[in-house]
This record gives C-alpha cells, structure tokens and sequence, in this order.
C-alpha cells in the first residue's frame, strides 16, 4: 500500500515458455503442483490452466487428480493385501477340493456316505425353540 492508502497492483505475467516448462515438468514428474505453487508462489488454479492448455496427454474436459505418495503406498498396500486374500482363498479351494475327494473315495470304497450319515452334532447356533 502506499501512503494514499492505495493499493499497488501486483499481477505478475509469465511467459509461454516458462509456462510450457512447468507443464513438462508436471508431465515428467519432477515437481508437483503443489511444489510449483511454493516454489515459484504462483496458485494452483494458474498451474492447472496451464496443465489444461499445454500438456500433450490431457484432453479438455479431462479432471487431473494428482496421488500423494501416502495414497499410492496405500494403494500398493492394499494390492498386495488383494494378491495375499486370493492365494488363501486359492489354497483353501485346493482343500476343499481335496476333503471332497476323500468323501467320495471313502463311500466308494467303504460304501458309507459320509455326508448323509455324519452323526456329528451341529456346532454353534442356538438350540431350536418350540413354535407352539
């Protein structure tokens, strides 16, 4: 402000080759958005018309979302806790397969079905109640 108590406009322009450069860094993963903006204090929303302007590999209309390096760990975490599930789920099958398997050998063999004639008791639940 000046002494009049009026204030001093302060719009900074860039030129299209500083901008360019920006946008190829983005591209290429040298610097984020946020590291442009305090690094050279220019906003965000000037950063991301530039994106929209000049980068080769977006489109209009196109949203750019930008993962922190938390979000993609957590992504990878969460692949491999994916990958981990289905091998279990794979190995547990295999089992099953394998139980089923000797069910069939036992009836053919000893001619008892297992399934049908199991005088196991049923395990947990509740005792059934009389519906009188």
């Amino acid at each position: 402000m000046l002494k009049t108590g009026k204030r001093i406009n302060s719009r900074r322009e860039f030129s299209e080759g500083f901008k360019r450069k920006l946008v190829d860094d983005f591209e290429k993963g040298v610097m984020s958005v946020l590291q442009m903006e305090r690094q050279y204090g220019i906003s965000n929303k000037s950063i991301y018309k530039w994106i929209y302007k000049y980068s080769t590999y977006n489109e209009k209309n196109i949203c750019i979302v930008e993962m922190k390096d938390s979000q993609t760990h957590r992504v990878k975490e969460l692949e491999e806790k994916v990958k981990e599930l289905e091998r279990a789920v794979g190995q547990k099958q295999i089992m099953i397969d394998y139980l089923e398997k000797m069910i069939d050998l036992a009836k053919d063999t000893y001619s008892i079905d297992v399934k049908k004639n199991s005088n196991t008791p049923h395990s947990g639940g509740s005792n059934p109640t009389d519906k009188s």
